[in-house]
């Protein structure tokens, strides 16, 4: 297990953090480090991978209407 006690600043705002985060793939993997954001929720700073591309400052949402999927 790796523990970081430091992450770096964001170079947009310069008073958050950009934090690492991560998902599952298709087939259920984790993917790690898949994108990173700002803690700075006026900032609004992200970079994400998606399928090979890097997409970065995509609009942000809450997430509280997400209905999550079943597995089976």
């Amino acid at each position: 297990m790796v523990v970081v006690n430091n992450f770096p600043k964001c170079q947009k705002c310069e008073l958050g953090d950009l934090v690492p985060l991560s998902d599952f793939g298709s087939q259920g993997a984790a993917i790690y480090f898949k994108a990173w954001a700002c803690t700075n929720p006026t900032c609004g700073f992200n970079i994400k991978i998606r399928n090979g591309d890097l997409y970065i400052d995509e609009p942000i949402s809450s997430g509280a209407m997400h209905t999550p999927r079943v597995r089976a």
